[in-house]
């Protein structure tokens, strides 16, 4: 393998087909690691979440063709220790891996290890990856490479991931993937929307249909909550808006609302990449509390992701209660710690363990 260091921000847009196509046979095809949309997490620096970062993507070739990519950033991490990161860390990146083959994995680990201890990369003193999911290949390829050169791998749960795996019709779903009273529940909120006298309905806005007026009408929804109203500073709102113009030109984005009496009452900004529905963020109106507006939109997208051959839909991280009341199981996403100079102990967390094969039904799109 050839392994090259780019610090130029080109390289996203200057090896997005490349990228793309590697990480759709890669070990974690989720939105996340996308060209389109690791470009536009990079230009805002998540938002504002690391306003000092310097850019480090390793690229692997064999051949000529690109085998390997570790989206990396160099900053001082929350231990304020100096890290290598994964592009997307830590808050808005739900899912983050390496972009490579399963059968590469062990390789480019190795091979990464060894590059980065050369005199032009970056200076660092622990690669500190959040948001691996349990199952990837990466932490057991990731461990072994470390293992192999005496340095110290740590690892720790950081939050569950609910997510359904979707039965082939809606009326299934509710009888064998919901709890009765919830189920009752469900049924109850849809018929109450829909014999409303304000007319309740709905509509996806995908990406032929994206507009920029769209992605305001989300986002000045999202700034009604008190809580998502401090979260979206000027800086935040300019990362949502290039990653929904991303994710439009991509042709993966899905954005739901549910109006009352033609007004924005709720509202889901998703993921879909044909296979699974990744919800990503939501945005409510309290003045329609009473119908609840959320759990019905939330009804009509399961509806939808039935009826369109979804196999999974994905709450993605967060434990909160409600996605578990439509049924979601919970795997886990990991914060994964590698160190040539710190110990285990100084790193803190478990070992970096093997894979079990008996979680992969929950991995997020890999092969």
């Amino acid at each position: 393998m050839e392994l090259q260091i780019h610090c130029d921000p080109s390289v996203f847009e200057a090896l997005k087909d490349e990228w793309n196509a590697l990480l759709a046979r890669g070990v974690c095809r989720v939105p996340f690691l996308r060209a389109e949309y690791q470009g536009a997490w990079w230009a805002h620096r998540g938002g504002g979440e690391w306003p000092e970062a310097e850019l480090a993507v390793v690229t692997a070739r064999e051949a000529g063709a690109l085998v390997g990519v570790a989206p990396l950033f160099a900053a001082r991490n929350r231990d304020g220790r100096r890290a290598l990161l994964l592009v997307g860390s830590i808050e808005i990146s739900d899912y983050l891996d390496l972009i490579v083959e399963r059968r590469q994995a062990d390789r480019f680990c190795r091979a990464l290890l060894e590059r980065l201890t050369a005199p032009d990369a970056p200076a660092w003193d622990v690669l500190d990856w959040y948001n691996l999911p349990a199952v990837s290949p990466t932490r057991a390829a990731l461990a072994r490479a470390a293992a192999a050169r005496g340095w110290a791998a740590t690892e720790q749960v950081l939050e569950p991931v609910p997510a359904i795996a979707l039965p082939g019709d809606w009326e299934t779903y509710l009888a064998t993937m919901v709890e009765k009273k919830e189920r009752q529940e469900i049924r109850r909120k849809l018929r109450r929307a829909e014999a409303s006298e304000d007319r309740v309905s709905w509509h996806i806005v995908d990406g032929a249909r994206y507009t920029p007026e769209a992605g305001e009408a989300f986002l000045d929804l999202m700034a009604l909550s008190e809580d998502k109203a401090r979260f979206l500073t000027p800086v935040m709102r300019d990362q949502f808006r290039a990653t929904l113009r991303a994710a439009a030109e991509a042709g993966w984005l899905h954005l739901a609302f549910l109006t009352v009496g033609g007004v924005n009452a709720a509202a889901y900004l998703s993921f879909d990449d044909g296979r699974r529905l990744y919800v990503y963020n939501s945005a409510i109106d309290p003045r329609f509390g009473a119908l609840s507006v959320g759990w019905v939109l939330l009804g009509y997208l399961l509806q939808w992701a039935i009826e369109n051959r979804r196999a999974e839909f994905d709450f993605m991280r967060g434990g909160e209660d409600y996605k578990f009341r439509f049924g979601a199981v919970a795997n886990a996403i990991y914060r994964a710690q590698v160190s040539p100079r710190l110990s285990a102990a100084e790193l803190g967390g478990e070992p970096l363990r093997e894979f079990n094969a008996q979680e992969a039904e929950y991995f997020p799109g890999g092969g």
